[in-house]
């Protein structure tokens, strides 16, 4: 069986981060390992807590990890301080992890800034450069390539600066009203467009997580960056077409809506 880890946040209501990561990887058929950031109180209507890892702690996670059973592929996601940023690079260029996918979560749906500056500097200067891909959403990649983005030719411009900037693969994820979920993947070579489709399900959280723990999945499987891009998309739209409502906020998918068994 193939492997994968996630480097996140603990989701304590179980729709995002290190949750839906263990939940999407276990359904794209690899087995899931985690380090884990940070613990958070939160559920689908907000955050209310939220408790960092010390670097040390993180680091430790990290060596029993990698000296035992090493992941064929790797995601991050939120990692809101510098210190912890930089043990998550050190480690991966230490042991020479591959397949690295990077959601370089800064900025939420909403348009607030989830890390601060200096930790932005960071991830730009240690992180980034390491990925196989980095999946931004248009605020995100607004940061990355210091563009605005308006219109898909912006999408294009801005993928093309961030992969020339950091010399990795992109997928600039659309959504956030600028065309129907279609995304758009620059290798420095090709521009590529993924259409997808806006699903009429308001319980979205969680869906930056999940596409990038499933493109992991199926680079950890060995599919090439398209088909892993490709399947991942598949996935999360059969996981919200599943419309699970759970919470009084915007709730999770249903992660696990292609699985079946004796023990369902």
């Amino acid at each position: 069986m193939r492997t994968a880890l996630t480097i996140a946040g603990s989701d304590s209501s179980g729709g995002a981060g290190i949750q839906a990561d263990i939940k999407t990887m276990t359904a794209n058929g690899v087995y899931a390992m985690s380090a884990v950031t940070a613990l958070t109180a939160q559920n689908t209507t907000g955050v209310t807590g939220i408790m960092e890892v010390t670097p040390e702690f993180l680091a430790e996670q990290l060596d029993c990890i990698f000296t035992d059973i090493f992941p064929d592929a790797v995601k991050t996601g939120m990692v809101s301080s510098s210190g912890l940023i930089c043990t998550i690079a050190s480690k991966l260029r230490e042991y020479g992890a591959k397949n690295i996918v990077i959601d370089p979560v800064m900025v939420a749906t909403s348009g607030a800034r989830l890390i601060s500056e200096e930790a932005v500097e960071t991830l730009k200067g240690e992180l980034l450069p390491l990925a196989s891909l980095i999946t931004p959403n248009i605020p995100e990649a607004e940061v990355l390539s210091g563009l605005r983005i308006e219109s898909t030719g912006d999408m294009v411009t801005a993928a093309r600066k961030i992969h020339e900037t950091f010399g990795v693969a992109v997928l600039l994820k659309g959504g956030h009203n600028m065309n129907d979920a279609n995304d758009l993947l620059y290798d420095g070579e090709e521009a590529v467009w993924f259409k997808g489709k806006r699903i009429d399900n308001p319980n979205t959280h969680g869906t930056g997580c999940t596409l990038s723990s499933a493109i992991a999945s199926n680079l950890a499987k060995g599919y090439d960056l398209k088909t892993s891009v490709q399947a991942a998309k598949n996935y999360i739209s059969g996981a919200l077409a599943a419309g699970l409502d759970l919470g009084k906020g915007s709730g999770p998918m249903n992660h696990a809506f292609a699985i079946s068994g004796d023990f369902l």
